[in-house]
């Protein structure tokens, strides 16, 4: 079991300095346990979520529609989005950019309920080139995200993210539908 520890503290800073200021992460970032990372679960299920993001990330790489939703539960729902919204989304981002890549840094992994549903706390970023202008942009950011995820057919997805569904978000946030 992994526990929070102020050790955590540097590599988290840097990790939102790095989010914030918008430059990319260092290569092969993707997706990182962040050390001193808080682990209420055990080895075994934190290996398979490493995994499945893994999965998802290289079939980003691919521009495999199909591999990027193979990490979405057919009764996925986050904000009012569902599964089918998702692949509008993400085909939409293939047909509009190239060179996409993300980083999900996890600080926390928590199972929840006696279905042994799991509780990941991301932070990260998704970044592109425009087809358009041949610029790198970012595409979506989140920081402290909560992805609730559940075992469908032996493999883990994300069912939806934490928090109340509010129809009018905040000034200055905006909804995280992307893994």
């Amino acid at each position: 079991m992994i526990q929070w520890t102020q050790a955590a503290a540097p590599a988290l800073l840097a990790a939102a300095l790095i989010l914030a200021a918008g430059t990319p992460p260092p290569v092969g970032a993707g997706t990182v346990l962040v050390p001193g990372a808080q682990s209420e679960t055990d080895e075994k299920t934190v290996t398979e979520l490493l995994a499945e993001f893994d999965r998802a990330e290289q079939a980003v790489k691919k521009r495999d529609l199909e591999g990027v939703m193979a990490l979405y539960s057919e009764k996925y729902n986050y904000h009012g989005l569902k599964k089918s919204d998702i692949r509008k989304i993400w085909k939409d981002l293939f047909d509009n950019y190239k060179d996409i890549e993300s980083t999900h840094l996890f600080t926390r992994i928590v199972s929840v309920g006696p279905a042994g549903n799991v509780e990941i706390t991301c932070s990260g970023n998704v970044r592109a080139v425009s087809k358009i202008s041949n610029l790198r942009v970012p595409v979506d950011s989140w920081y402290g995200e909560v992805h609730y995820m559940v075992k469908e057919d032996g493999a883990w997805k994300i069912r939806g993210n934490l928090g109340d569904v509010q129809s009018v978000l905040p000034f200055g946030t905006a909804p995280h539908p992307l893994f």
